[in-house]
């Protein structure tokens, strides 16, 4: 697919009223945070990501200011890679974690202790800390941890890499940005979460959802449901192939529909755990396409995850429910360490 087909090129460039909020499906709502650089612009924006974090903990946003050509780019190179043979893409396989290629990208419901077939796609990932040194990376926790492997790049397409880089620059720097909001709208000072965050072992991933030529097994989806692990999502999501959905209630499944120019935001557990149970990580999944639609879809999330050591407790005033829970604390990089071995254990 031509990368003009593929997007609104005006979706960036043309904000919307800098305060206005729209809602997707009446539960997620769109923000224009294009208002971002002004003082009054932040507070309104803060109350407004504070309003989708206690509710669905998911919201869409555009005005974000990222090049919708570097987009294109970035979406371009990485189904350019996804659609070589299965031999050039296995020269940077086998690997455990988010990191390099895998044929499967693992069965997501397992990290919640829920058994499914595994899930129907290839990813390819790379970390912030995979370009430093080995003993550098070494340094990153005493167990086993994806974010302590150096990054692995396809040779094919040749600008692969470099675009790559370019757009982890400008996510995380978004990414960043949206971490100091977060902080506004919980009554905090905007770098309350900064020395959290300076040192952090974030991953960008590629989702590559492969045409279902066969019947899925019984419960297998292109991802099963779970909710992340972490701080902040920042997914990009192929404009006119849905699938997405977030979890209302105990059981209705709403579309997150794909808004040309656009950013799904979510927040994971560690965020939500960090709030004292006031934000939620919600449960979201990925469906099957209808039995006629034979094409692929493609995701690219950014997960920016705190240091690997840093100490994540409620903070006050807690939910009843986190109250009830007694004093909690959990170090970063132990509990996404775990929940990314759970991710990729062989099924049960």
């Amino acid at each position: 697919m031509a990368p003009e087909d593929s997007f609104n090129r005006d979706a960036t460039k043309a904000p919307m009223n800098p305060n206005s909020v729209t809602m997707v499906d009446g539960y997620v709502p769109v923000i224009d945070i294009s208002a971002r650089r002004t003082g009054s612009g932040r507070a309104a924006l803060a109350q407004a990501i504070g309003k989708a974090c206690r509710t669905s903990g998911f919201f869409v946003i555009v005005g974000h200011g990222i090049p919708s050509e570097l987009i294109d780019r970035m979406h371009t190179a990485t189904t350019a890679f996804f659609e070589l043979p299965d031999a050039e893409k296995d020269r940077i396989a086998h690997r455990p974690g988010f990191s390099g290629f895998r044929r499967s990208g693992g069965t997501t419901a397992q990290s919640l202790d829920r058994r499914t077939p595994p899930d129907l796609c290839e990813t390819f990932g790379v970390h912030v800390t995979g370009e430093m040194g080995d003993r550098e990376r070494e340094a990153l926790g005493d167990y086993w941890a994806t974010w302590k492997l150096a990054n692995l790049w396809p040779s094919d397409p040749a600008e692969f890499k470099d675009t790559w880089q370019e757009y982890l620059t400008a996510i995380h720097a978004l990414a960043a940005d949206l971490l100091r909001l977060c902080a506004l709208a919980l009554g905090l000072d905007e770098g309350h979460f900064d020395d959290k965050f300076d040192r952090h072992v974030s991953s960008l991933v590629a989702n590559f959802y492969y045409p279902q030529v066969d019947e899925p097994l019984p419960d297998q989806l292109r991802r099963g449901a779970h909710t992340d692990f972490g701080g902040l999502t920042v997914l990009y999501q192929q404009d006119d192939k849905g699938g997405l959905q977030v979890l209302q209630g105990e059981d209705a499944w709403r579309d997150v529909r794909a808004i040309p120019g656009s950013f799904v935001i979510n927040i994971g557990d560690l965020m939500a755990l960090w709030t004292g149970g006031r934000w939620v990580s919600t449960m979201h999944r990925v469906v099957n396409p209808e039995r006629a639609d034979t094409s692929s879809r493609l995701s690219i999330p950014f997960f920016f995850q705190p240091n690997h050591d840093a100490v994540i407790e409620p903070l006050p005033p807690l939910t009843p429910a986190a109250d009830k829970q007694g004093p909690q604390a959990v170090i970063a990089g132990e509990w996404m360490a775990m929940k990314t071995q759970k991710l990729f254990a062989p099924a049960q």
